[in-house]
């Protein structure tokens, strides 16, 4: 592979805005793509991906390169160089790349391969509180698989088309696809490509959404006509889905802190054709008592570290503080707490999260049962990363009895 500048230059100043501006890799890889429209699928695919592959490997990389934790332009080339000569890609014989020590790289590479927390480049702390909960041998398994390349999945909008006929419309648009067991509304892009220019997307017959997530809303064993709330539904991916399964038929109530997360939700409904979606901005505690002990199905996509989809998100590792974990936890307990009320006797809710962290998800569901004894438990699901290939998930199912 030949390194050609503008993408070199693009990769580095994207660099510099995600360790030293604090901006996320997701949307500084979005502006990045648009910075040449001369730019061809090869050229798109080493920017996005070199970006990333970096910010993954930060750690280990700013081990290998001797930066001493300290990003200036100088030693974001020198991390460049180091992610380069492990891909065995030949450096060009420009001044950023002037001494490198390319054989010393290699050897400092395999040195460090003993090290869980330099090896699999992730701060001490994550390293520490992981293996604490969840044991050594399970963590190691599960961050190598979460160090791995996320997958592009679809959902397929059964609103408008099955799945069959969507694989030939994407067909015919060289998009290749194949479906993944035990998700019967997924498809899995063979070669990564940007599916949102398709004329498929347009239509709304589908949406991008891991697999792992599209277990949460069958979870809830939702039904045509019944009444549904989405307590956390942000953009709206599980109440699309939710609005999917129910065949349209119905209400579902999406609710949301952030109005500007519902606005996207709106816009996406109707691209889906989604007709019984009501959006509803959770601005005081009225919203939740006017619908108390009213809904046959409560989702609670409940806000989490998102260990389990640093996969997806390998910036969030570098943006995670043990003290955010703390206070989660706690508002986790509180949106159970207060969203479980909108539950009435005979209905069924569904906890979940994007974090394999007990603490998260097992030991909350504990400490919602015993200070409720109006829910019963009735089963729950956890996703592994490294027994999935997916994001990590946990999903709990309970019921309101009296």
């Amino acid at each position: 592979m030949r390194l050609h500048k503008n993408l070199c230059f693009t990769a580095i100043d994207s660099l510099n805005m995600i360790f030293n501006d604090g901006e996320y890799a997701g949307k500084v890889v979005e502006k990045a793509l648009k910075r040449d429209k001369r730019w061809g699928a090869r050229d798109r695919k080493f920017v996005a991906e070199t970006i990333y592959d970096i910010v993954r490997w930060k750690r280990l990389y700013n081990e290998i390169a001797v930066t001493k934790d300290h990003y200036s332009r100088e030693n974001l080339w020198k991390m460049f160089a180091v992610w380069a000569t492990l891909k065995g890609i030949e450096l060009p014989d420009w001044k950023y790349f002037e001494n490198t020590p390319v054989r010393r790289i290699k050897g400092r590479f395999d040195e460090q391969q003993d090290i869980r927390k330099i090896k699999e480049s992730i701060p001490d702390w994550m390293d520490e509180m992981a293996v604490k909960e969840i044991g050594e041998k399970v963590w190691a398994t599960e961050i190598a698989s979460m160090n791995q390349k996320a997958e592009v999945i679809l959902r397929v909008n059964t609103l408008k088309i099955d799945i069959s006929t969507l694989q030939k419309f994407l067909k015919k648009e060289e998009v290749d696809t194949e479906t993944v067991r035990d998700h019967p509304t997924a498809l899995r892009l063979v070669e990564r490509k940007n599916v949102f220019l398709t004329e498929a997307f347009k239509r709304g017959y589908f949406e991008v959404q891991d697999a792992s997530s599209q277990l949460v809303s069958p979870f809830l064993e939702v039904k045509p006509g019944m009444r549904v709330i989405d307590t956390c539904a942000g953009a709206g991916g599980k109440t699309l889905h939710l609005a999917a399964m129910m065949e349209n038929k119905g209400q579902i109530i999406a609710l949301d802190i952030y109005a500007g997360k519902l606005a996207q939700l709106k816009k996406r409904a109707k691209r889906a054709g989604a007709h019984n979606i009501e959006m509803r901005t959770i601005e005081s505690t009225k919203v939740i008592k006017k619908l108390k002990e009213s809904a046959d199905a409560v989702l609670i996509d409940a806000p989490c570290s998102g260990i389990g989809v640093l996969k997806r998100n390998p910036d969030s590792k570098w943006k995670l503080q043990p003290e955010f974990i703390e206070n989660i936890k706690k508002t986790q307990a509180e949106i159970l707490d207060t969203y479980s009320q909108m539950v009435k006797v005979g209905g069924k809710m569904v906890y979940a999260t994007c974090s394999i962290l007990p603490s998260e998800n097992q030991t909350q569901v504990k400490k919602f049962l015993e200070s409720h004894k109006e829910f019963i438990f009735v089963k729950d699901k956890k996703v592994s990363p490294s027994k999935s290939g997916f994001d990590g998930f946990y999903m709990a199912l309970l019921e309101r009895t009296s």
